[in-house]
């Protein structure tokens, strides 16, 4: 994986040989303020944006690039943003830390680099820091003249740096590392980045917006960018592996080959990180402080063992002050009952990850402040919410049906004595039962030769065989030195259980001393994060033994810490909560694709034209077996291949359940024996193939399958319909003994068929005649705490089949029921069915059918018989077999049983035609390149590759907060605009000469009186130049050569009469107006001019032939543009002092104002032309008065002359020198 990086526009790249990801910084985008679009919640004023492009390499243009640096990255961890700039953070070194199976590589961080989006300033120190002894001013002795002067700027991230290149930080291209093995599928071995566990990845922060941007991405390409490995997940905390020797390893069936592996993975918790006095006790939202998973795995050639426990902070809110030892003062600051709701938080979360919980306790006994703290712990844990069932139910709180258990185990009074620290080995007798009861995760390999297509093929998988159901939490006041020895203990008790159920032989000294210098390391390791030096008693941890050596080791290791914690804490955590994103104003990066968003909305709304509804059947069979072993000699295809579904296609999935595979007896209850369940699959999937080549189709594999002590389940498939199976998952709840016991409870699978969600649940819920309610609490129970990966529950499937041993009775006396059941009246047993009342009144399944049973009740019969109960008890016959679903594409077709007699139940089975959404991915393919070419094309440059900052608005995505309501908009971007085009109006007047009445309130939702539209009569078109210069030649022609009369307005309130046009304009607003001698008024003409070009093309000035200019009298004051119409005045003006229009005037006083003005102006250019009507010689206005009678001008280059005076004549053009 390469770096490249552009300059102008800045951009980042990662390439790997066929994918590349650029980043592309955007300051405008950044500082946009959308004030506009208060709807919008994703982009907010001053986040930082970025453009970002994921694509194959040969589709960009990478030539603008250059290679920063030399050296090859592993990946990236994400994006911070520091002051406003945008930093890239890029993994530059690592090394081997574990392999934990074949194929699934931990790698240690040794060194990142940050990269700056937003500047170049920051370049250069890369460069010093790839070279930091440059040779390039030494002398031939090696002598440096060069004066080489630090850098005056200090890397904004060197503190991230410092941190995350610390040894503390882990991560795996090849698998999910932030999960524990049980938790991981076993086919799964591609990271997707988005189901990592948010708790344990301490890049969170800084990957989220790429996590955000692959969400939206394509299948495929999500697929392609999690094979590029670019996206990296990072844990803090320690990962090791130690090869044992195949000749001297336990549970091994060759003792040859490559060697087993025992590998240890510590995840601290990032929810409440902090150093060692700044981070105590809990918050509110249930985390603690320094929790940490430790996971023990153990490989070999054919199994995998995994066993987790806890540590973490005591969950209450205390506080420690740093200082000198004996100034530690410990402050609890909240009261018992207002610690109490956070303190369920967490004990909730950590019974939805594990299971039941046991407490070890090992703060000390004697010392008050601890003692302090001890009591109030034990006061929670007696009023957890965990603890309710069981109160309610009569029982203790020291009962053994607790899901929260705790004991106080004073760590320094027990080994006091001479044997040290090696009789802490005493805790085992405390905890051994429950760690019985608890398990261990173990998978197992398996090989299946199936018969697919004609040809045989073999289909290798791994079987899960148990599953881990609880876990211990392990605490001191640090969770350092006495907890990691502590815990070191019960992983020692875990594999020797594991071992004794193999039935190996004990192992070697060497085995357990490679286990115990994996615990060592790891304590050290943890103890360095929180407390800043390796963990105390570690020598003992890692031979077994306490020296004098290791004693000053840890004199000299609490001298460290009490420095560090006093001097140094403050700034980690500063970092810590930079990492974290936790100080105030520091905002996560935006990222937008311009192509893909688009495309994804796009295809999701066009999904009907590549998806179809395709039918596959679904076989399902429960049976509880009373604990017998005989069944299998039996002739299961009575029941798993009955006549009645012959003639009916081969169920493509198959699922089988059993309740009381084994006896269910004291020992039994507490634990597993998967070796029952194993002879059971054998013998069924054999069945199903003798079956299925009977018919010519193809073999089934077994998918998976899933165990709790008495109830399991199995899921087999045919092999054609593998390729169309994914994300098979397995998960367990118990039920019995209040949840601690797992003689009663659930085993679930769930898997993804195409596009179709299908989970297949058997229960075993609580016996006994009146104990209805008790079955429908079991039922909640399942329902609400049986979870999958990413939080899933049973009811977030599409398809959900319950199939078990339910219990359910028939509310009625036993001779009455028998006397039905001979007469065949089903009808009115299945009225008085508890299961059938219980889902009517809504209190148990709830919008869950099933098809009413057609069958006799299938308990309880005596053992190979077909007559009920014949024993003292003589219980009444029941349904307690049954099989309910829910889900709208499943249509039930047969609901029977079976006669196998060698239990007191009987067995029932479902046949199931289900409908499942298949797209066609070759089809999708299509459209989706179809739509990435057409928004490649539309956008042009404007992506993360090219462009500028003015098309980052342009590209910047804007959401809708509702699917109903438009995207955001902002100055640029309008969502009633049609892809950017200019808004058009398509509302047509009702008429000629009609126009929007501007009087009018701009709402449109504002009741008012005024229309719409009103009515405006153009003016006739004016005459052209040439025109009016004819018409006034032919009019200066007449006798008398008098200019013709111009009619006013007549006045307001005049009353005159005598007016032609019956249609009075309305009165218009005066004008400035000039008058002759302040007595006559007479008309004005308002011409406006033009200012003055540089260089005038124009004439400038009007001269005659005897050198007199006469101009018509204009304003001095600087001249408005541009010219307006003449108009009528609406009323004589009597302020003789205006200025600012020209004078209609006698030719002596033209002359003279003319010549006044030449000489106090420079010349100016010519009024434009503005023509007017000729009106009547004799016509007069409204109000009496005559117009003085206007001559024309002999050229007609003046537009005003006075009347009553000479005429004017022989004037020239003065044209510019």
């Amino acid at each position: 994986m390469k770096l490249f990086i552009r300059d102008h526009p800045r951009a980042i790249a990662l390439a790997t040989d066929t994918h590349v990801l650029i980043l592309r910084h955007s300051s405008s985008a950044s500082v946009l303020t959308l004030q506009k679009s208060a709807s919008s919640t994703s982009l907010e004023g001053g986040t930082p944006r970025c453009i970002v492009e994921f694509s194959p390499w040969g589709a960009q243009d990478m030539s603008d690039f250059r290679s920063l640096t030399s050296m090859k990255v592993q990946g990236t961890l994400g994006l911070v943003t520091l002051e406003r700039d945008v930093f890239l953070c890029v993994v530059s070194g690592s090394s081997h830390a574990a392999t934990v199976r074949p194929g699934e590589t931990v790698q240690r961080i040794l060194s990142v680099e940050f990269h700056c989006l937003t500047r170049s300033d920051f370049d250069y120190l890369l460069n010093e820091q790839v070279n930091p002894f440059p040779t390039d001013d030494l002398d031939a002795g090696g002598h440096d003249h060069g004066g080489h002067v630090q850098p005056l700027l200090e890397h904004p991230c060197m503190a991230l740096k410092k941190l995350l290149s610390g040894g503390s930080f882990y991560y795996s291209a090849d698998f999910d590392l932030t999960k524990r093995l049980q938790d991981r599928p076993p086919e799964g071995s591609t990271v997707a980045i988005d189901s990592l566990d948010a708790g344990f990845l301490w890049n969170t922060f800084m990957i989220h917006p790429l996590v955000e941007f692959r969400s939206r991405l394509s299948e495929r390409e999500k697929y392609a960018l999690d094979q590029s490995k670019i996206l990296t997940s990072a844990i803090r905390g320690f990962a090791s592996t130690v090869r044992v020797p195949a000749s001297s390893s336990p549970a091994r069936m060759q003792k040859s080959g490559f060697p087993s592996n025992m590998t240890l993975i510590s995840r601290l918790s990032c929810r409440r990180a902090g150093t060692r006095f700044n981070a105590r006790g809990i918050d509110d939202d249930g985390n603690v402080a320094n929790f940490v998973e430790t996971e023990t795995i153990f490989c070999t050639d054919t199994v995998r063992f995994s066993y987790v426990q806890c540590r973490g902070s005591v969950p209450m809110f205390w506080e420690q002050a740093s200082g000198l030892p004996g100034q530690q003062k410990i402050t609890i600051t909240r009261s018992p009952d207002a610690t109490q709701p956070a303190f369920d938080k967490h004990f909730e979360n950590l019974s939805k990850a594990y299971g039941d919980v046991f407490v070890v306790n090992l703060l000390s006994e004697e010392k008050s402040q601890e003692v302090q703290i001890t009591k109030q712990f034990v006061y929670h844990i007696q009023h957890s919410l965990l603890n309710q069932a069981a109160e309610e139910s009569g029982q203790s709180a020291s009962s053994e049906h607790m899901h929260l258990k705790h004991m106080n185990y004073d760590f320094h009074a027990q080994t006091r004595g001479p044997n040290g620290y090696e009789a802490a080995s005493g805790i085992r007798r405390w905890i051994e039962q429950s760690a019985m009861s608890f398990e261990y995760f173990l998978s197992e390999e398996s090989q299946e030769t199936v018969q697919r297509d004609g040809r045989e093929q073999t289909v290798a998988g791994q079987n899960v065989a148990l599953e881990q159901a609880g876990v211990f939490r392990t605490n001191c006041l640090d969770c350092l030195d006495r907890t990691n020895l502590i815990q070191t203990i019960i992983s020692q008790m875990a594999v020797e259980m594991f071992l004794r159920q193999q039935g190996e032989r004990s192992p070697t000294s060497d085995f357990w001393a490679r286990h115990g210098t994996l615990w060592a390391d790891c304590g050290d390791a943890l103890s360095k994060i929180y407390a800043g030096t390796g963990a105390l008693k570690s020598s003992f941890t890692r031979s077994g033994k306490m020296s004098f050596a290791g004693a000053l080791a840890d004199v000299r290791k609490s001298a460290q810490r009490l420095y560090i914690n006093n001097f140094e804490d403050k700034g980690r955590q500063n970092t810590i909560d930079m990492l974290l994103g936790r100080l105030i104003g520091q905002m996560p990066v935006y990222l937008y694709d311009p192509i893909n968003d688009w495309v994804t909305a796009e295809l999701t709304r066009r999904a009907s034209e590549y998806s179809s509804a395709e039918q596959i059947s679904i076989f399902v069979g429960t049976f509880n077996l009373n604990g017998k072993t005989a069944g299998p000699d039996d002739d299961l295809s009575l029941w798993l291949c009955p006549d009645a579904v012959q003639s009916l296609p081969l169920a493509d999935i198959v699922a089988i359940a059993f309740q009381e595979i084994v006896n269910l007896d004291v020992q039994q209850i507490m634990s597993t024996d998967p070796h029952a369940r194993q002879i059971w699959e054998d013998e069924v999937r054999k069945t199903l193939n003798r079956n299925a080549r009977h018919r010519g189709s193809d073999e089934y594999v077994m998918l998976r399958g899933g165990q709790l002590v008495g109830a399991s389940l199995s899921v087999y498939v045919k092999a054609n319909v593998l390729p169309h199976v994914k994300n098979v998952e397995g998960a367990v709840k118990k039920t019995g003994m209040s949840g601690m016991a797992g003689n009663k409870g659930a085993v679930a699978i769930r898997m993804e068929y195409a596009e179709t969600s299908i989970c297949l649940v058997t229960a075993h819920l609580a016996a006994g005649f009146a104990n209805y309610e008790e079955r429908n609490s079991d039922y909640r129970t399942i329902s609400a705490g049986l979870h999958f990966q990413r939080n899933r529950r049973i009811e977030d499937h599409d398809t959900i089949i319950w199939a078990g041993d339910f219990n359910y009775r028939i509310g009625m006396e036993n001779e009455r029921a028998r006397m039905l059941i001979k007469k065949g009246d089903l009808g009115q047993l299945y009225e008085n069915d508890q299961l059938n009342l219980q889902m009517v009144h809504g209190k148990t399944f709830p919008f869950y059918t099933e098809k009413t049973p057609t069958f006799l009740p299938t308990y309880k019969y005596n053992l190979y018989t077909d007559e009920y109960d014949s024993s003292e008890k003589a219980r009444i016959p029941a349904w307690c077999d049954r099989i309910v679903t829910k889900g709208d594409n499943l249509r039930q077709t047969h609901y029977d049983t079976a006669t196998l007699r060698f239990s007191d139940h009987r067995p029932v089975y479902g046949y199931f035609q289900c409908t499942v959404n298949v797209s066609d991915r070759a089809t999708k393919d299509r459209i989706s390149g179809e739509l990435y070419a057409k928004r490649r094309a539309d956008i042009g440059n404007r992506n993360a590759t090219q462009g500028d900052e003015s098309d980052v608005e342009s590209l910047i995505g804007y959401e809708a907060i509702e699917p109903s309501l438009p995207p955001a908009s902002s100055d640029k971007r309008k969502w009633w605009l049609d892809n950017g085009m200019p808004a058009q109006s398509t509302v047509k007047p009702p008429g000629q000469n009609f126009v929007p009445n501007l009087a009018r309130p701009s709402n449109p939702f504002v009741p008012a009186t005024e229309p719409d539209w009103v009515k405006v009569e153009k003016p006739a078109a004016p005459i052209s130049r040439s025109a009016s210069r004819a018409s006034t030649t032919s009019q200066a022609s007449r006798a008398g050569g008098e200019m013709l009369a111009r009619k006013l307005a007549p006045p307001p309130g005049s009353g005159a009469t005598g007016v032609t046009n019956t249609e009075v304009p309305p009165p218009k607003p005066p004008r400035p107006a000039t008058f002759d001698d302040g007595r006559t008024p007479v008309h004005l003409k308002q011409t406006l001019r033009k200012a003055a070009p540089p260089k005038p093309s124009k004439p400038a000035l009007l001269r005659a032939d005897t050198g007199e200019s006469s101009t018509s009298t204009a304003s001095i004051r600087a001249v408005p543009a541009p010219p307006e119409p003449r108009r009528v005045l609406s009323k004589p003006l009597n302020d003789p002092q205006q200025s600012s229009s020209r004078v209609v005037s006698t030719t002596s006083s033209i002359n003279s104002t003319a010549t006044a003005r030449s000489q106090q102006q420079p010349p100016q250019p010519p009024p434009p032309r503005m023509l007017r009507k000729a009106a009547p010689a004799a016509s007069t206005n409204q109000a009496g008065s005559s117009l003085p009678q206007r001559r024309e001008v002999s050229r007609g280059l003046m537009d005003e002359v006075g009347g009553g005076g000479e005429e004017i004549s022989g004037w020239e053009p003065l044209r510019p020198s």
